[in-house]
């Protein structure tokens, strides 16, 4: 084989290399939703053969008081964890804590940002009426909180 040609097929093959890098780094165009496999502490103590979202439909009366739960959701680094803390009073979020479980830099920075943004959304809110899709620019980390925040409608009934 000549060096040209040698040359050439070098090329192809680091452009393939680096296009199949790129492509596997991408966000997916799937975004997470609450189908994703529910924490050990969430799927305990979920009432078998029930929904929450059933339950939330059926203008379920919530207990006062503070819950937590957790929610996972994928990013481009793997399955990451946020903890989520709402205090009710007559069904009504009167208060929200986040705890943020990051395992790198970049999950540390969306679920801050997250955390920053997430009581102006939801405090004041029906415990029902609540599902965000997007809090100061991380869209990821609302995954996680909607599903914590399904486990926290099932713990308040």
């Amino acid at each position: 084989m000549n060096s040209s040609v040698r040359k050439s097929v070098y090329a192809g093959i680091a452009g393939l290399s680096l296009a199949g890098t790129v492509a596997g780094c991408a966000p997916s165009a799937q975004q997470p939703a609450a189908q994703e496999s529910q924490s050990p502490e969430s799927s305990a103590t979920a009432a078998p053969g029930s929904s929450s979202t059933a339950l939330a439909s059926s203008g379920a009366s919530y207990k006062d008081g503070t819950y937590k739960a957790d929610g996972t959701y994928k990013s481009p680094n793997g399955t990451e964890t946020v903890g989520v803390q709402l205090t009710l009073a007559n069904g009504t979020v009167t208060a929200v804590e986040i705890t943020e479980h990051p395992s790198n830099p970049n999950t540390r920075k969306f679920q801050g940002e997250f955390a920053s943004g997430i009581a102006e959304q939801v405090v004041g809110k029906s415990l029902d009426e609540i599902k965000v899709s997007k809090v100061a620019g991380s869209s990821l980390t609302s995954g996680g909180f909607n599903q914590a925040v399904e486990e926290i409608k099932s713990q308040a009934l």
